[in-house]
């Protein structure tokens, strides 16, 4: 049998910071430090949000299946004026509206499959580390404090605007930025607020107050990965001013590079229009989960290449339903017929064409993270599977088990299915039904049969009698 062995990665990403394709190689060797902006966690998160969760999950798990020991790092932002905001609404505290959604956070993230990171560092509990970097720039003359606030003194850093490609001038000139007469230039950005009559505080000191939106990410990022990283990811709508003021921030207090490689995904629209409350298209995944299989949600986000805008549609998710259901239903019919079929002779039919499946999975893969391109070849693994199947009575199984293999190292990565097991309580209750109701045809007792074919249709169960057996599959 063919042995599948991980090819020395190849990889190459579009860097936003050079706006070039470039050879990914880590600061250090075998490792990937990964940064990637978590949710504001004030509610549930959108579906927009749900983009780069997902998609970075699966860039962390392609580097980890290609042999990359990663250190992923998400943060929760749990102090903002939303926060403020949404708390005092529901007449609670910012802290207990925190702990709410950071929970609706795990349970929907797990719902689309995606992996706990490394570490979710809160904002409010990296308090410490926050004063440090804020009163480092304010020793090295990158930072100023009035009355009780501290900010960035943006034209001590010439490098402003390297990441958005704008200049300082452009940025003065065209940006939107709120008057403040405290500040020395209208671009300076708040690291530090002095607190408000009736808002949480910390002790600073600058007095109480409470951290800026930007250094939080910085500070989060140099605690848990280092001054300089490999990746940090994000929403393209991130790219300025968060981004942009977190290689400012970070690169004056340490004098290293923040960042090797920016990645930024662009936007999802919904039925082609910007999403937004005002105009009622503003979809949460903790209420489309409800509707559709998360993980049929997981794969329309990972159907079109990450740097390409993508429309979120009903007839979006519903190609994405029966695509899906094309790659389980193939795994299932792999199973199946390795469980039940005869061996027939190790032709290499079927070997020798997911080889080339799983190297065309590969080479797109390792081009900017192509997850569009990379269906292709799981597709056209699928149809060769299913071909195979259909003109094969006995079946080489030394080659399905290879296209299984595939399967299952395809699926570590994009996480479209829960592994195959069938020890589950619930699966154990299906295959004792599916044995009573065979007991009941046998017996020629076709009411109890077809009761029990009903019963299970409404659970989502499909049977299907074959030469070799009953099989069963749930629907997506």
């Amino acid at each position: 049998m063919m042995h599948w062995e991980v090819p020395q990665l190849a990889l190459a990403v579009y860097n936003d910071l050079t706006r070039k394709k470039e050879p990914f190689e880590p600061i250090e060797k075998g490792k990937v430090r990964f940064y990637v902006c978590g949710p504001t966690v004030y509610d549930y998160f959108h579906i927009g949000n749900a983009r780069p969760f997902v998609l970075f999950d699966v860039f962390r798990r392609y580097l980890e299946s290609s042999s990359y020991e990663v250190k992923f790092v998400q943060n929760f932002t749990d102090i903002d004026d939303k926060m403020i905001k949404r708390a005092n609404e529901m007449g609670i505290t910012v802290a207990q509206l925190a702990d709410q959604f950071i929970a609706a956070y795990y349970e929907d993230a797990d719902a689309l499959g995606i992996k706990r990171a490394t570490v979710n560092p809160r904002a409010t509990h990296e308090i410490d580390e926050i004063i440090k970097i804020v009163s480092r720039l304010i020793e090295k003359g990158h930072a100023y404090e009035v009355n009780g606030d501290v900010y960035f003194d943006v034209p001590s850093f010439p490098e402003y605007g390297k990441l958005s490609k704008q200049s300082i001038d452009d940025l003065q000139s065209g940006a939107r930025i709120e008057i403040d007469e405290r500040k020395k230039n209208p671009l300076d950005f708040a690291l530090w607020k002095s607190s408000k009559p009736g808002e949480p505080f910390w002790d600073s000191p600058w007095g109480k107050g409470r951290p800026g939106w930007h250094i939080e990410c910085s500070a989060m990022s140099t605690k848990y990965l280092g001054e300089s990283i490999d990746i940090h990811g994000g929403g393209s709508d991130l790219i300025f001013p968060h981004h942009e003021n977190e290689i400012a921030q970070s690169e004056c207090a340490s004098g290293k590079q923040f960042v090797k490689y920016w990645l930024h995904n662009a936007y999802l629209l919904i039925d082609s229009e910007k999403m937004s409350k005002s105009l009622g298209n503003f979809m949460t995944v903790h209420d489309i989960k409800e509707k559709y299989n998360p993980l049929v949600v997981r794969f329309f986000l990972l159907s079109a290449h990450y740097r390409s805008p993508i429309n979120f549609s009903k007839e979006g998710l519903d190609q994405a339903q029966s695509a899906l259901e094309r790659i389980t239903n193939c795994c299932s019919d792999l199973s199946f017929a390795l469980d039940n079929r005869a061996d027939g002779p190790a032709d290499g039919i079927i070997e020798k064409a997911i080889a080339g499946y799983e190297a065309a999975y590969k080479e797109a893969m390792d081009d900017d993270f192509n997850t569009a391109g990379a269906l292709g070849s799981i597709f056209e693994a699928v149809k060769a599977v299913n071909v195979y199947l259909t003109e094969h009575q006995n079946v080489d199984k030394q080659g399905l088990k290879a296209a299984r293999s595939f399967f299952d190292r395809v699926n570590a990565v994009f996480g479209f299915f829960a592994a195959d097991d069938k020890s589950g309580g619930e699966d154990a209750e299906i295959e004792a039904l599916i044995a009573e109701r065979n007991g009941a045809r046998k017996a020629k007792n076709f009411k109890r049969s077809d009761e029990i074919r009903d019963e299970l249709a409404a659970r989502g169960i499909i049977i299907e009698d074959t030469p070799q057996g009953t099989r069963w599959k749930k629907q997506l």
